[in-house]
């Protein structure tokens, strides 16, 4: 499945509220929704002005949600779903979060980091409890990361 606008992929994210608990540091299990909230905003804090890394962090999960139930792959289908709405920095950071997926021949070492910083967002982001904020709050940066895929991509397009 591809994700076509960011109403598709808030849709999405809404439906990961109450959806497969995560594992929780120190207590009750965190939904998918409260953990990709937690992932981005801990990206927020960490670097205010990448706003694609702190997508990626908000949308790491939603290959969880479309394929339920199986226990590998959901970062690549997570990275193919959002790849043509949110570009490739934003897909690939999202498939190379996985573990052991950094070591893969040939990555610049910037996005090595950036990818090692996501992975680090994303085992910190089990607290039950913590306010995130809410999805409504990333919508518009959600619509930027998207119009600059989109801009930059008919640039492409047309040289």
């Amino acid at each position: 499945m591809e994700l076509r606008s960011v109403e598709e992929l808030m849709d999405l994210l809404h439906a990961c509220r109450g959806a497969g608990g995560t594992a929780c540091l120190g207590g009750a299990p965190v939904d998918l929704h409260d953990h990709a909230l937690q992932t981005a905003a801990l990206l927020r804090r960490a670097r205010p002005a990448d706003k694609e890394l702190q997508v990626a962090g908000l949308v790491h999960v939603v290959g969880q949600l479309l394929r339920p139930g199986t226990l590998t792959g959901h970062a690549d289908l997570s990275a193919g779903a959002v790849g043509p709405l949110l570009g490739e920095r934003v897909s690939c950071l999202v498939r190379l979060h996985g573990e052991g997926r950094v070591h893969e021949p040939g990555l610049d070492e910037a996005v090595v980091d950036d990818v090692l910083m996501l992975r680090q967002a994303d085992e910190s982001a089990r607290t039950a409890g913590l306010d995130a904020g809410v999805l409504e709050d990333w919508r518009t940066v959600l619509e930027l990361v998207s119009s600059r895929h989109a801009r930059l991509g008919a640039v492409d397009r047309h040289p």
